[in-house]
C-alpha cells in the first residue's frame, strides 16, 4: 500500500480508503471487513450519518478492539448540510457517540449538491463545525458533492474546506477543472466510488475487457487515477472482506502510466470515435439549460458508453436514477423532450439532440433506480 499527503490536512492517507456504505449485512461482517482492510494497509475509513447502521457498526468494531491503534487510523464521517448550527452540533455529537470516538479526523459536509446547500453551509452550519474544531471534536473539514462543476468550484473557492470528495474517472472527466483548482489550493482530493459510479467496472462487458486487455477495465481506471499525483485516495466499498483483495492489487502502483497503459487508453478513445462517429457527444455542456430540465450531457454520456463499449448495464443503472434520486442525480428522463429546439443552435457539433435523446431513452429505459441510502 502506498500513502499520500491529503492536501492541507497533512494527513498521510493510504491511496485506497475503506468506504462503509455496503458492508452492512451485520456487525460481524463489518468488523471482519474493517480488519481485512487494516491488514492490507488501509489507514483511512469513511462512513456517514446517512449510511444506515454504518456508524454504529464501526463503533462496535472499535469497542471490540482493532489490530491497529486509534492513533494510526484516520476516520471520516459525513453529515448533510443543516438548516442551523444547533442541528449540526447535535449531529456531530450523535455521530461521535455512535462511533465511540472522542474526535473525528475528518468531517465531510455530505452531499453539497445544490446552491441552496452551499448557502446553508455559509449561513450557519459551518459555524458549528468550526466550534467543533476549536473544541477538539473535529480536526479537519471538507465536503462531498454530486453537484455541478460550477458549484464545486464555488465551494472550493470559499476556502472553508480542506478536502473534497469528487466523482472523477476515466469515463467521466467533467470535473477535471475542479481537480486542478483543488490541487492549486492544496485541498485533499478523495475520489468517490471509482469501481461502481466509474462504470460498474467490476462486471465489465466483453467489448470493454477486450479493449483494455491485457489490463482489466477496473485496473485501468484505478491506474488512470493513481497515476495522477494530485489525487490522494480512492474509495473502495466492499460488501465483505474478500471483495477487498482484487482492487488492492494495484495499491502499490502509483507511478506514471506505462506505454502499454497509454496504448489501452488510445484504443478506448479510438473505439468511441469509430462507434459513435458524428453522433458522439463531447460533453461541452453548451446545450444546457434545458427547458424540460433534462440533463442532456449526462444522458448522452451514458449513450456514448452504451454504443461505444456495450456498457449498457451501467448506462441503464445510472439512467434509471433520473427522476428517482433527487439532488443526488438530478434531471428528467430523455422522453420528456418536447423537441423545442432550444439546444440545437448551442451545440458546436450540430448534433440532432432530440433524436439522440429519443434513442437514448429507447436503449436505456428500464426499472427505476434509487440511491442505496436515499
Amino acid at each position: 500500500m502506498q500513502y499520500r499527503r491529503f492536501g492541507k490536512t497533512n494527513l498521510n492517507l493510504s491511496v485506497f480508503s475503506l468506504g462503509t456504505m455496503r458492508y452492512l449485512a451485520n456487525a460481524e461482517n463489518a468488523y471482519q471487513t474493517i480488519e481485512k482492510a487494516l491488514a492490507l494497509g488501509i489507514n483511512h475509513i469513511e462512513t456517514a450519518r446517512g449510511y444506515g447502521k454504518s456508524e454504529e457498526f464501526f463503533g462496535k468494531a472499535l469497542q471490540a478492539g482493532l489490530s491497529v491503534p486509534r492513533s494510526q487510523l484516520y476516520i471520516t464521517t459525513k453529515i448533510p448540510p443543516t438548516v442551523d448550527a444547533d442541528t449540526m452540533r447535535r449531529y456531530i455529537d450523535e455521530s461521535l457517540e455512535k462511533l465511540h470516538l472522542d474526535y473525528l479526523d475528518c468531517l465531510g459536509i455530505h452531499g453539497l449538491n445544490t446552491w441552496e446547500h452551499l448557502e446553508l453551509v455559509q449561513a450557519g452550519c459551518i459555524q458549528a463545525v468550526q466550534e467543533a474544531i476549536a473544541d477538539g471534536k473535529v480536526r479537519h473539514v471538507g465536503f462531498s458533492t454530486h453537484g455541478a462543476l460550477d458549484l464545486i468550484q464555488a465551494a472550493i473557492n470559499t476556502d472553508l474546506f480542506e478536502f473534497v470528495n469528487l466523482h472523477y474517472y476515466y469515463f467521466f472527466q467533467r470535473h477535471a477543472p475542479a481537480i486542478q483548482l483543488a490541487a492549486e489550493k492544496d485541498i485533499g482530493i478523495f475520489i468517490i466510488s471509482p469501481a461502481d459510479k466509474g462504470g460498474r467496472l467490476y462486471t465489465p462487458p466483453q467489448t470493454l475487457k477486450d479493449l483494455c486487455a491485457p489490463f482489466s477495465p477496473l485496473e485501468l481506471n484505478y491506474r488512470f487515477l493513481l497515476s495522477d499525483c494530485r489525487i490522494t485516495t480512492l474509495s473502495v466499498g466492499p460488501t465483505n472482506p474478500e471483495e477487498l483483495i482484487a482492487p488492492l492489487q494495484v495499491a502499490d502502483n502509483i507511478d506514471e502510466l506505462t506505454a502499454a497503459e497509454i496504448a489501452a487508453f488510445e484504443r478506448l478513445a479510438n473505439q468511441q470515435q469509430i462507434a459513435l462517429g458524428t453522433e458522439k457527444c463531447s460533453q461541452c455542456y453548451a446545450c444546457l439549460p434545458c427547458p424540460e430540465n433534462i440533463n442532456i450531457p449526462e444522458v448522452l454520456r451514458l449513450r456514448n458508453l452504451a454504443v461505444a463499449y456495450d456498457m449498457t448495464d451501467y448506462a441503464k443503472y445510472r439512467y434509471g436514477m433520473f427522476e428517482n434520486a433527487g439532488h443526488w442525480f438530478p434531471g428528467m428522463k430523455a422522453n420528456r423532450c418536447t423537441e423545442c429546439g432550444d439546444c440545437l443552435p448551442r451545440c458546436p457539433e450540430n448534433l440532432d439532440i432530440p433524436a439522440l435523446l429519443e434513442d437514448s431513452h429507447e436503449r436505456l429505459n428500464g426499472k427505476a433506480g434509487r440511491r442505496l441510502w436515499g
